[in-house]
């Protein structure tokens, strides 16, 4: 009879070992492999510190282009603020200075008046108290709209022509243009007759290229006597007068303003 004893085989089971033996296969696997593809990349001439030192240069650089990004964003900002604090100052200084000159030509129509209440009876006892300029909506046309009065007391009725004159610039030369170059007048001096005052209406159109600065007014009555005036180009309320020259020539920027007798 066999023994039984004899078939028996004692065999040990570890897992734990087993599971470790194989992490260490797979890691060294993993680093073998890692090693192999560093030798290759080192003998392209790829070097992984300097591949470093420029990803880090690189990474500085963008923190620092974004710090500068933000200070430029802020530094715009201000000054778009300032520009519009600009264009609103500049807006409240142009509505100031048109109210300035409004009142300068107030005053100046009230100088005039009373400057022509205490005209010498020896010149021409009719002046120009009002002078308007009115665009029109047709290019480079304006209608002058202006009053004649009496000055002093009227007593009686007064008469005679109204010459007018556009004083200006063509280019760099002085111009001058007659009532009858600007409207449809035939003639350069219109008829008044009054006592107390007149209105005049009348619409001219200037030639391109001629640039208005003064309008010249010469006034003459039934005696051949004469007074000028001039006022100034503004289309903007009424126009400011210049200073007058009774029986003498008004100079208004180099020009001389010479109205012939019709």
């Amino acid at each position: 009879m066999a023994d039984p004893t004899r078939k028996l085989v004692v065999r040990s089971y570890a897992p734990r070992r087993r599971a470790l033996l194989l992490g260490a296969a797979v890691c060294l696997g993993v680093v073998g492999a890692y090693g192999a593809f560093e030798l290759g990349r080192a003998l392209a001439g790829y070097d992984v510190i300097e591949a470093t030192r420029a990803a880090w240069a690189a990474s500085r650089r963008i923190r620092a282009l974004e710090r500068e990004n933000a200070k430029q964003r802020a530094e715009l900002a201000a000054a778009d603020v300032a520009r519009r604090v600009d264009r609103e100052g500049e807006a409240q200084l142009e509505h100031n200075l048109a109210d300035l000159q409004g009142q300068i030509a107030r005053l100046n129509q009230s100088l005039a008046f009373y400057r022509g209440l205490v005209q010498p009876d020896s010149i021409v006892k009719a002046k120009v108290q009002q002078m308007q300029i009115v665009p029109l909506p047709a290019p480079r046309r304006f209608r002058l709209k202006f009053m004649l009065m009496q000055v002093g007391s009227p007593t009686r009725a007064v008469a005679g022509r109204i010459a007018l004159s556009l004083l200006g610039r063509r280019g760099a030369e002085e111009s001058r243009l007659s009532l009858a170059q600007v409207s449809r007048t035939p003639r350069a001096s219109l008829r008044y007759s009054f006592r107390d005052f007149q209105n005049f209406d009348v619409t001219v159109r200037l030639p391109p290229g001629f640039a208005p600065e003064r309008i010249g007014v010469v006034l003459r009555d039934g005696a051949g006597r004469e007074y000028r005036q001039a006022f100034l180009w503004r289309t903007r309320g009424m126009s400011a007068e210049a200073d007058g020259a009774p029986h003498g020539a008004i100079n208004g920027g180099g020009l001389d303003v010479q109205a012939k007798a019709p």
